[in-house]
């Protein structure tokens, strides 16, 4: 992979290499990355702080500006180390700075191996509501090294988990085990089961690059799992959650929905339900907390006409897209969640 990417890197020949990371990733993954990577002159470092609630326009102006002032040109190169939030925004902000500039995404979290960095989505959120500013292109290249991972803190790697576990139900029995059973500290198992996860994804976004249909499976259990983020990213009272724990509380919730709406079947969302509890610790709701987060639910992407779009499951790897969920259900299913 290292080669390939030194190739690629050779043959674009850029004016100036920009390497983009924030105070994690420079400290924990920018020494290593610097051993492997062949340049023809030193690269500039450009560093973001931590964490989601810097995934904003602001952070972009001020990456805009830095690009400017150390002389970027559109044959410049910007290479994103890090995990979901370096590259979402590093991508953005090379898709739009003088119109576009090439990229190339090194992902260092497992969420950004097995799905920020892949599938060509680009962009910041919009105050505490994810995602809502960006673009949809492809990276030159992606380079998934999992040596990256040995930095990572464990409520970060369960984190990247979840999407892999989400990758299981929908679309398979056999990987949806590989991805609960996951043994982090059996190397050569977390490599072949990160790559599987890449394939899955990217065989759906390669057939459904502009999510018109099949790619919004990938959105399992985000409608709800980003209406929760959102809210205990803005709420004084909850503790921010990282994307996958909201994920796989979001993945609860839809596959009781899918329970009760398309049959799905009850043993195996007691046993998905047991299994996502074993790995994320439970957030509490009340009834004016689920109230705010079914208002949050108006800014998700899928929506059509101001009607909310769920991705439902009928059983493992059998997805049902556009459903329409009454509000007493997501009630129902917080219920639910609560008393499992």
């Amino acid at each position: 992979a290292w080669h390939t990417i030194n190739t690629i890197i050779k043959e674009l020949d850029p004016s100036q290499v920009f390497v983009l990371t924030d105070t994690n990733t420079k400290a924990h993954c920018l020494s290593g990355f610097l051993k492997k990577v062949v340049l023809q002159k030193l690269p500039h470092i450009l560093c973001i702080s931590a964490g989601e609630v810097n995934k904003t326009i602001a952070t972009c102006s001020e990456l805009w500006q830095e690009l400017s002032q150390l002389g970027a040109d559109r044959k410049s190169l910007l290479i994103n180390l890090g995990g979901g939030v370096v590259t979402d925004l590093g991508g953005f902000v090379a898709c739009t700075y003088q119109r576009g500039i090439e990229f190339i995404n090194i992902p260092t979290s497992l969420l950004a191996m097995v799905d920020a960095a892949v599938g060509g989505k680009n962009g910041v959120d919009l105050g505490s509501l994810k995602n809502q500013i960006g673009i949809i292109r492809n990276p030159k290249a992606v380079l998934v090294d999992t040596t990256f991972l040995n930095t990572l803190p464990d409520n970060e790697f369960v984190s990247g988990q979840a999407e892999m576990i989400k990758h299981g139900l929908i679309h398979s029995e056999d990987y949806l085990s590989k991805s609960l059973s996951l043994d982090k500290t059996n190397p050569n198992e977390v490599a072949t089961v990160v790559w599987e996860s890449i394939c899955i994804k990217n065989e759906v976004v390669t057939q459904d690059p502009e999510e018109k249909g099949l790619r919004k499976t990938l959105n399992y259990g985000h409608t709800l799992g980003h209406a929760i983020e959102s809210y205990c990213l803005e709420s004084e009272d909850k503790k921010t959650l990282l994307h996958g724990e909201a994920v796989a509380i979001g993945m609860i919730l839809a596959t009781f929905i899918s329970s009760k709406l398309y049959g799905f079947p009850s043993q195996k969302l007691k046993n998905i339900t047991t299994n996502l509890l074993d790995l994320f610790q439970k957030t509490d709701f009340d009834k004016e907390d689920i109230e705010a987060i079914i208002k949050l639910l108006v800014f998700d992407k899928k929506n059509m006409n101001g009607k909310i779009q769920f991705v439902l499951l009928q059983d493992v790897g059998i997805h049902k897209i556009n459903c329409i969920v009454e509000n007493s259900l997501i009630h129902e299913a917080f219920h639910f969640y609560k008393n499992s």
